[in-house]
């Protein structure tokens, strides 16, 4: 199975806190070094994940959100980004677990309740209801890390379902991925158009005998226009 290694730094704070002229609101990132702690998690999720986090933090104090990527990451050597899918990852993917310490909100601002959360890679369907929400189909969306297990392969509209549990509405409670900036140093940066907040991470990935670096860019604040 391919390796994926999450580029983190030595260093606690990883970036500079960018403003928000919209919100208010100041977002940074610090490096979590350590894995889940004992008894958060399974011991079959806690083997997937790679030792180290990001914290996603809204002003000096308070954190929005804590994400563990998966330490392997099945890639397609073939795969070629287009303009509405960018990333090489199957439907129903494990890419990592996610943790809302306090109430926190998805892309649809969505209210989703605290805990601990598995991401699954996901593709928005094509048709009338979502256009415009997104320049790319490429999500990835929440389940209960209780109702789910590494290796379980979800039929597409069965995921979304139990997504959607977490919300507690009938859509799935989902982050959307956007197009990969450059750079292999995690960082936070802000989308000031659209008053939104997306973490880069850099890792590398393997199919076959062939590696490469994958990056990754994920709004973790802020939500579509809808």
């Amino acid at each position: 199975m391919p390796m994926l290694k999450i580029k983190l730094p030595a260093t606690t704070a990883i970036v500079a806190v960018f403003v928000s002229t919209v919100s208010g609101a100041d977002y940074s990132i610090e490096l979590i070094d350590s894995p889940p702690e004992p008894g958060r998690i399974s011991d079959d999720f806690a083997k997937e994940l790679a030792s180290t986090g990001v914290r996603v933090k809204r002003g000096s104090r308070r954190t929005a959100c804590e994400i563990w990527f998966c330490k392997e990451w099945a890639v397609d050597a073939t795969f070629e980004p287009t303009q509405e899918r960018l990333y090489p990852f199957t439907p129903g993917q494990l890419i990592g677990v996610l943790h809302f310490s306090r109430r926190g909100s998805d892309f649809r601002d969505q209210t989703v309740r605290r805990g601990w959360y598995t991401l699954r890679f996901g593709l928005q369907p094509v048709d009338g209801n979502h256009e415009g929400t997104s320049p790319t189909r490429d999500f990835l969306v929440l389940v209960d890390v209780g109702e789910d297990e590494p290796n379980k392969e979800w039929d597409v509209k069965e995921l979304q379902k139990k997504s959607a549990e977490a919300a507690g509405s009938s859509h799935p409670a989902m982050l959307c991925l956007q197009k990969t900036s450059a750079g292999t140093e995690p960082t936070i940066r802000h989308d000031e158009g659209n008053d939104r907040w997306i973490l880069h991470v850099s890792g590398q990935g393997s199919a076959g005998e062939s590696t490469m670096d994958v990056p990754v860019d994920l709004i973790v604040a802020g939500h579509a226009a809808e």
